[in-house]
């Protein structure tokens, strides 16, 4: 039996390059371009704060990077809503992408949680 290896910076990647891929299905409108950079920056943006949360300088400072990413995944959450609701992407499109972004936001509410946990814990 192979054993699948969990690689959340991987996760947070194909979430980015699945969010890119939906451009082209947003409306060619106002509101399709608008909601179209917002989910962009944010869903792009956690892959990026992981990255920096990983060479973080202490450990306020990975908590602050954890919580940006959270921050950013709810962003998305809710752009990926507000799109899929409206009728701005068809079908049921972005159902995978919002599945998988309601993933990661339990992810990194419990890695965000457990980190603050630690920080308080005494030396």
């Amino acid at each position: 039996m192979k054993t699948q290896v969990y690689n959340l910076e991987e996760r947070l990647i194909n979430f980015a390059v699945t969010i890119i891929q939906l451009n082209g299905h947003f409306p060619d409108s106002s509101i399709g371009r608008h909601l179209c950079g917002q989910l962009n920056r944010s869903a792009t943006a956690p892959a990026l704060n992981y990255g920096e949360a990983q060479g973080a300088e202490s450990p306020a400072d990975f908590l602050h990077k954890m919580r940006i990413c959270l921050k950013e995944l709810r962003e998305s959450q809710i752009n990926l809503n507000i799109a899929q609701r409206a009728g701005l992407l068809p079908g049921d499109l972005a159902t995978p992408a919002l599945r998988e972004c309601q993933q990661l936001v339990a992810i990194f509410t419990t890695s965000v949680k457990t980190a603050q946990h630690r920080a308080q814990m005494p030396k």
